[in-house]
């Protein structure tokens, strides 16, 4: 039988070379080039330029008002009534105000001894001090050792209260709410609030509680985070440069400008009245705490920073939990931006000004704008603009503006200067995430309400790494906190440097701005971080 010939079985419109597929496709390209991507691809340059310029005025005014902040403005100390409480032997505790300390909790098995010790030992009359251990845990033998940990400081004669809930509805703010409607609280004026992970030094409430007592208009004191565990990882450092320019500049503006700023959701101290006047907890968004002080601000309460007042915390000290915790801190402030501008438009209690600060500077430039111009304008509108020369990106806007932005950006963390370059390199990584979460908020899509319990090892890293270093033979004990290889890979990020390494390649071979430098150093970042080995870099 005679061999039958492929080409038989295909039709002759379909027999065309290699060659010809490719002259065909680059036909294509050329005919909707012009038409259609470069207008597209050049709207997208100016609005992601108008986006950095919004950006960089915002920035440029934080650093000049926090220098006439630093230079000028009166300590909080100075600028309200404050009158620290005295101990008073004649009179006892009576001039102290109750104070209800809340600690919500989850499955925190690492940290729970510490967290509740640190608010055990606070420097406050006992009979002037409530406990409530908030335990959503899911786990009956964390659940046992958290209720004994508290009886255990209830027999040293501490008011200490170990309370749970049939389920975890509404999550934090759920939890914080049922806790206010026990009978005891009616006796409490403030209420401090400490995440699992947070431990407060003894003097918190007597640095603090005196700016609620001498001053009725004032809601809300806020302390500053400080991470014990800062220098564990690149990861970490990562946190603590981009989190101390909140604390230091945004915060700090905020408090002196506004009197608002959004409660960080621990280490802060809200009077109970103006709580209840806000309408209480809410968990229609995954940041409780903030729509608590916006809602709050809206009836006319001012709320303090204090910046020398630090509270020492933890850190993610992995990239997943990172991930989690930036899609909440993302998706959230877009929601409630959706849900409340209108709000703060039609309010009547606060001054113009002040709308115009919370509608524009706090929630659109600083919760949207910031994440959305990182992303799409330096790992998307950038990178295209290589493969389609005809569209132009002005040198200020690729290189000057964001120069200065970031430097701007780090007179937070002033120790890590060195670590800035792959600092920017790293929050471009994260604004993928934080672009995607921003959006889903503001859509109300799928993962709006997502709520992932940030995990915290406590001191379980350090002590399982000492015990590996004794027995080098026996690594069981750290091999915990290892993972499998498949477990790290994250496909975005490696989809994106498979991009970004196409655009350098081809910005190497045919462009004449030398892109091709930073998309080869951004492709190693998302490469690092898409095998999941940012956090374990030392």
């Amino acid at each position: 039988m005679a061999q039958i010939s492929p080409k038989l079985l295909i039709p002759e419109s379909f027999q065309v070379s290699r060659d010809d597929i490719t002259d065909q496709l680059g036909l294509i390209w050329e005919l909707i080039k012009a038409p259609l991507i470069v207008p597209l691809l050049q709207i997208g340059v100016y609005i992601c330029l108008a986006m950095s310029l919004m950006l960089f005025m915002e920035r440029v005014y934080m650093g000049i008002v926090i220098i006439l902040v630093k230079l000028f403005w009166k300590k909080p100390e100075k600028r309200y009534k404050f009158e620290a409480i005295q101990d008073d032997v004649e009179i006892g505790s009576s001039n102290f105000p109750v104070v209800l300390v809340q600690i919500p909790m989850f499955n925190e098995k690492e940290v729970y001894k510490i967290s509740i010790g640190a608010a055990s030992g606070l420097s406050w009359p006992s009979d002037r001090l409530v406990i409530q251990v908030l335990d959503d845990s899911t786990d009956p033998a964390i659940k046992l050792m958290v209720e004994q940990e508290c009886q255990r400081w209830a027999s040293k004669g501490l008011n200490i209260t170990y309370q749970i809930r049939e389920n975890r509805t509404g999550y934090k703010a759920g939890a914080l709410k049922e806790g206010l409607k026990r009978s005891y609280v009616k006796h409490c004026e403030y209420v401090a609030i400490f995440d699992a992970d947070f431990r407060p030094e003894p003097d918190f409430l007597r640095r603090s509680i005196p700016f609620l007592v001498n001053n009725p208009d004032i809601a809300l004191v806020q302390a500053r985070w400080r991470f014990v565990n800062a220098d564990e990882c690149l990861l970490t450092r990562m946190q603590e440069m981009s989190l101390d320019y909140h604390f230091t500049v945004e915060q700090e503006v905020g408090s002196a400008t506004h009197a608002f700023f959004g409660f960080n959701g621990t280490a802060g101290i809200w009077r109970i009245a103006a709580i209840n006047e806000a309408g209480g907890w809410k968990d229609r968004t995954t940041v409780e705490d903030m729509d608590l002080a916006v809602r709050a601000s809206l009836r006319g309460w001012k709320f303090v920073y204090l910046g020398d007042l630090q509270v020492k915390s933890e850190l993610p000290s992995t990239f997943k939990a990172f991930r989690f915790q930036q899609h909440r801190w993302s998706c959230g402030p877009a929601n409630l931006f959706r849900k409340m501008v209108w709000e703060i438009i039609q309010n009547k209690k606060v001054k113009f000004w002040k709308k115009v600060y919370v509608i524009y500077s706090f929630f659109f430039v600083r919760k949207i704008i910031a994440h959305m111009v990182t992303f799409i304008f330096y790992c998307v509108v950038l990178p295209l603009t290589i493969l389609v020369p005809e569209v132009k990106v002005p040198i200020w806007g690729a290189v000057y503006i964001p120069s200065v932005i970031t430097i701007l950006n780090s007179v937070g963390t002033p120790r890590s200067i060195h670590l800035l370059f792959y600092w920017i390199l790293f929050e471009n990584v994260m604004s993928l995430h934080r672009t995607k979460a921003t959006f889903i908020g503001l859509l109300e899509a799928g993962r709006v309400n997502e709520w992932v319990v940030t995990e915290k090892l406590g001191d379980a890293v350090k002590k399982a790494a000492a015990d590996a270093a004794k027995n080098k033979n026996n690594t069981k004990a750290f091999r915990k906190f290892r993972f499998k290889f498949t477990d790290r890979l994250n496909t975005l990020e490696l989809g994106f440097a498979a991009f970004l390494f196409l655009c350098g390649c081809y910005d190497f071979v045919h462009g004449k701005n030398n892109y091709f430098v930073y998309l080869f150093l951004q492709t190693i970042t998302f490469f690092i971080t898409g095998i999941g080995y940012v956090g374990t870099i030392i």
